[in-house]
C-alpha cells in the first residue's frame, strides 16, 4: 500500500482526489488547516466527515506556514506529496496580500523543504492558469511566457513554480506543477461562478459580470482534474543528464484544462 500526503485535503480538489485514491486502496495522510468561514467551513467539515470514514485516511490539522518538523514522520513514510493547500481567489489576493504570501509562498517553501529531506518519489503541486497573466495567445501553452502576472495570486503561483524548479535542480527531487483551469463540479467552491450565478438566480438577484463579460474560461470538470493528477503522479520526470553531461532538473509543468474556452456571456 503506497502512502500519499495530500495537503488541502478538505478543499475541493484535495477532497475529490483523496476520495478517489482511498477507494483504490492508497493510504492518504490529509493535512489541512480547516480555517474556512461560513459556507466554505461547512463544506470543509462535510468533506472531512466523509474522508474519515475510510480506514486508510489519516487527518492532520496543521498550519503549513508554521514549523513542520513535527510532521517529519509522515513525510518519511510517504511515497508521494501532492501539495494542493493554498488560498485561492484573484481579486481577494489584491486586497489581502499578506494572507496569500503566508499561505501560498511561505507554506509552499515549508512543504517542499520537508519533501526534499524525505525519500518521496514525486512532489506534485497545484499551480494555476492565472500565471499566464497578460499573455493574449490562446490556447495557452506551457512554453508561453509567464513573465507578466496581473494579480498577487498569480504571482504566488509563479513563485511556487520557480521554487520547485530550484529544488529539483539542487536536490534532484522529481517535481511537477499543474496549472489548473477553472475547476467545477460537486462539492465545489462556493465562490466560483457556477454557484454564484445559481444563487443569484434562485434569489432573484442580478448576476455580477466582471470586465463587461469580455473574458474566456476553460471550465474543467473535477473528475478530469483528478484523473490528470493521478496520471501525472505515477509519471514522475526522469533524472537524466544533458548533452553537456550535467544533470537536468527532473521538473515538469502541465496545463490541465478542458481545451475549450467558453465566453463568459455565453456561460
Amino acid at each position: 500500500m503506497e502512502t500519499i500526503i495530500i495537503t488541502g485535503s478538505s478543499g475541493f480538489i484535495g477532497y475529490s482526489l483523496s476520495k478517489y485514491l482511498l477507494k483504490r486502496d492508497f493510504r492518504v495522510i490529509g493535512i489541512d488547516m480547516h480555517n474556512g468561514e461560513g459556507e466554505q467551513k461547512r463544506l470543509q467539515d462535510e468533506r472531512l466527515s466523509q474522508l474519515i470514514q475510510f480506514k486508510n485516511f489519516k487527518s492532520v490539522c496543521k498550519d503549513l506556514s508554521e514549523d513542520l518538523s513535527d510532521l517529519k514522520e509522515y513525510f518519511n513514510e510517504s511515497n508521494y506529496v501532492i501539495h494542493l493547500a493554498a488560498t485561492p481567489g484573484v481579486r481577494e489576493s489584491n486586497r489581502n496580500p499578506q494572507k496569500y504570501i503566508r499561505n501560498n509562498i511561505v507554506a509552499f517553501s515549508n512543504v517542499i523543504e520537508m519533501a526534499a529531506n524525505s525519500n518521496i518519489k514525486h512532489f506534485i503541486f497545484a499551480s494555476s492558469s492565472s500565471v499566464y497573466g497578460l499573455n493574449g495567445k490562446v490556447p495557452f501553452s506551457e512554453k508561453d511566457s509567464i513573465a507578466h502576472p496581473v494579480s498577487l495570486y498569480a504571482a504566488t503561483k509563479k513563485s511556487n513554480e520557480l521554487m520547485a524548479h530550484t529544488y529539483s535542480h539542487l536536490y534532484g527531487i522529481p517535481s511537477t506543477g499543474l496549472r489548473f483551469f477553472t475547476v467545477y463540479g460537486p462539492w465545489g467552491r462556493p465562490d466560483m461562478s457556477p454557484f454564484l450565478f445559481a444563487d443569484a438566480m434562485l434569489h432573484h438577484r442580478p448576476i455580477k459580470v466582471f470586465n463587461k463579460g469580455d473574458m474566456l474560461r476553460d471550465f474543467t470538470y473535477i473528475d478530469d482534474i483528478v484523473e490528470g493528477v493521478v496520471r501525472v503522479m505515477q509519471g514522475a520526470p526522469e533524472k537524466k543528464n544533458g548533452e553537456d553531461g550535467l544533470p537536468i532538473p527532473p521538473y515538469a509543468v502541465y496545463n490541465i484544462g478542458n481545451n475549450h474556452p467558453e465566453n463568459l456571456l455565453d456561460f
